[in-house]
């Protein structure tokens, strides 16, 4: 007799109760450890009428019911106002939820202040335990998200893969090869153990930082970015890679309207948009109300306990950040100093900003999203003040792989299949900055080497403090009242499109000054890590380095001669073409001829390849100039305070990485520059969607 059809049916029902009751059972649980949790905080408590177990337990799950229904209505009033205090407007509604509990189950009422402490340990149990018992932190928001984006699901329904494009910002390959050896991403290490991925070096372009890997790795072309920031002479304007102004001009210069997320994806956290139709909290869109979709952040919010774990968690980083600090500066140890805002900066970046950004990739996820690209500053941030290699570095790092798993959670209940892919847009190198090493910066260097005039260094837009006015004004034009408040409330603190917050307001205020056409100003000098950008903006055109002598004798030879100094570009009339020039002797770049000693030996082969690229942008400057770079300590001095940087050439800021899945096509030949890294992804993306000769097979993560 041939087995039942119904057979494989009944097993699949009798797994799917055994699943259920399990979830019940440690739903049950996670509420009994809760209830013994109000239970032993209302003994020590004053104030805090002390209730049966049975009644503490009763109160957790009116808690959780409570905030099943009433968090989804509230948040959608409130939620800017919840954005601009961090937190806070969430903080207060769970002490209400805390407080109303009490009163439905037993009619008492608890003090202001008691309720708030149980509404931070339930987050800290939700927070510790729900991992350990596999209940999904994650499901309350997922459901919400599910409802609100039914209908994209229906037409995301498909069996072409989609690609999540996790970006963790300055993380350089050997970095992660460091971290997989030694344990601080156990998710990406599992996935290279099973086998479903691999990891594939690449080269970025000088200059080597977010503005010009984004532009090139998302809209195709990086061309004429010759730092974070630079001088453009014709306008006397600088432009800064994350000023949302900027931005959208940069967008605009390099923008075909094909970029890498056209194609449906959607933009997270980045700098430029890709092109995508949807964005959030994307610098170069941020003014474009088509585009950028404030609302997108309600998955962030949509649950209570998951914001309120974030709000324990950026304490505990404040904690920690104080603790590395102090154990650096006792140990006498290199260190730039740490204080101030930082810490609370810190948090917002490496915590806030990175649940954000996890809350969006899920809500794609389960809407079914093709494509969808979000970056990860916390490294980044937290490495330039510490050191590439530093404990509370790579804690940073451990907590990004585990956002890894919250995705892989979130694919079971997608509407196709998914690839995860990690992948970096540069590097950062180790080294101790320019001004402790010679107690001197670049432009005090340049300014005693100049005949006569002045040196005017803008001040320098922080990109952590950028990166959290841009949510803040990406939330403020919201349509709804709650945006309005919003935008009320941040009005003083609007400059050009943003909201200019810590020493940004300064920086962003001098540029919209009007400029003095009587200015003595002989040089500006822009810094970008071990990258230093001169011009001379009496001349509308690029001085050679003959006129440059002319006017001022000695500034080639000082900076040439100063040991914390490479190499200098500058462009010659009498060698007909560019040279670079160090202390022992110079190459040209037309011809790679060298006299004396090779100023580029200590760097990439690759290196003149990249600086003749520079050297063709219209703005590239008078002269530019790398710090040095000592390969036997893999280090270089940059020009900026930090103690691991980019931006510049040597070491391994110029590596970065992508983790793609195994079955990936490989390139050709080696991938070097972003543009060519934009063409890979390209090709990929193709691949899945049946667009190349041979499609890759979809891989489950």
């Amino acid at each position: 007799m041939p087995p039942s059809n119904d057979a494989p049916r009944a097993v699949r029902y009798v797994k799917s109760g055994r699943q259920l009751l399990g979830l019940i059972f440690r739903v049950v649980l996670l509420l009994v450890i809760e209830g013994l949790v109000i239970f032993a905080l209302a003994a020590i408590l004053p104030g805090v009428a002390t209730p049966s177990f049975t009644a503490a337990v009763l109160v957790a799950a009116a808690m959780a019911l409570i905030n099943a229904v009433l968090w989804p209505i509230v948040i959608r009033i409130a939620l800017p106002l919840t954005v601009i205090t961090f937190g806070l407007g969430s903080l207060v509604f769970s002490a209400g939820t805390v407080a109303l509990g009490f009163y439905v189950v037993d009619g008492t009422s608890i003090p202001i202040g008691g309720d708030l402490l149980i509404a931070l340990a339930m987050a800290l149990v939700s927070m510790l335990i729900a991992p350990l018992l596999d209940v999904d932190g994650d499901a309350q928001h997922l459901r919400v998200v599910r409802r609100r984006v039914r209908q994209g699901r229906k037409d995301n329904r498909s069996d072409v893969p989609g690609v999540i494009l996790f970006e963790i910002d300055g993380l350089g390959e050997t970095i992660l090869r460091e971290a997989v050896r030694d344990g601080h991403v156990p998710t990406i290490a599992r996935w290279l153990s099973d086998g479903t991925h691999k990891v594939l070096g690449w080269e970025c372009d000088l200059s080597s930082q977010t503005g010009a890997s984004q532009a090139g790795l998302l809209l195709g072309s990086n061309w004429d970015m010759p730092a974070f920031r630079w001088y453009e002479k014709e306008s006397g304007r600088t432009m800064v890679s994350n000023h949302p102004a900027d931005a959208a001009e940069i967008e605009r210069r390099r923008s075909t309207g094909e970029g890498l997320l056209a194609n449906d994806g959607t933009s997270r956290g980045n700098m430029f948009s890709g092109d995508a139709p949807r964005c959030t909290a994307t610098m170069s869109v941020i003014r474009d109300r088509n585009r950028s979709k404030s609302g997108d952040f309600f998955a962030y919010f949509s649950d209570p306990y998951g914001f309120l774990r974030t709000i324990v968690l950026s304490l505990a980083d404040i904690a920690y950040e104080r603790r590395a600090a102090r154990r650096q500066r006792r140990s006498g140890a290199e260190h730039v100093e740490r204080g101030g805002m930082y810490p609370l900066v810190r948090a917002a970046i490496a915590v806030v900003m990175r649940d954000l950004n996890v809350a969006l990739l899920m809500a794609d996820i389960v809407e079914g999203v093709p494509v969808s690209y979000a970056t990860f500053v916390g490294y980044d941030e937290v490495a330039h003040h510490a050191g590439i290699r530093e404990p509370d570095a790579l804690a940073v790092l451990k907590r990004h792989d585990r956002q890894l798993e919250r995705l892989e959670r979130a694919v079971t209940q997608a509407p196709r299949p998914y690839h995860l892919v990690v992948l970096s847009d540069h590097g950062q190198t180790q080294g101790a900055p320019f001004r402790q090493r010679y107690d001197e910066t670049l432009e005090e260097l340049v300014k005693g080497a100049l005949a006569q005039g002045e040196v005017h260094a803008p001040a320098a837009v922080d990109e952590a403090w950028g990166d959290v006015g841009a949510v803040l004004a990406d939330a403020r034009q919201d349509p709804g009242l709650g945006g309005r408040v919003l935008a009320r409330a941040t009005r003083s603190r609007e400059v050009e499109g943003t909201v200019a917050l810590g020493p940004n307001r300064e920086a962003l205020a001098e540029r919209s000054a009007p400029s003095d056409p009587e200015s003595e100003q002989e040089a500006v000098v822009m810094v970008s890590g071990p990258l230093g950008l001169i011009y001379l903006p009496h001349s509308p055109e690029r001085l050679t380095l003959e006129q440059i002598a002319e006017a001022h004798p000695e500034l080639v030879n000082t900076l040439t001669a100063h040991p914390g100094i490479g190499f200098v570009m500058v462009r010659s009339r009498e060698h007909s073409g560019t040279l670079v020039i160090g202390a022992g002797g110079h190459r040209r770049l037309a011809d790679n001829v060298v006299v004396g000693e090779d100023p580029l030996a200590d760097f990439d082969p690759t290196v003149a390849d990249h600086l003749r690229r520079h050297d063709s942008f219209p703005h590239c400057p008078d002269l530019l100039v790398n710090s040095i770079y000592d390969p036997a300590v893999d280090e270089v001095a940059p020009f900026e305070d930090f103690m691991g940087s980019h931006g510049g050439l040597g070491g391994p800021q110029m590596h970065p990485f992508a983790v793609v899945p195994s079955d990936w096509r490989e390139p050709a030949e080696p991938i070097v520059g972003v543009e060519a890294m934009h063409e890979v992804l390209r090709d990929w993306l193709a691949q899945l969607q049946g667009g190349a000769d041979e499609a890759v097979e979809p891989q489950p993560d």
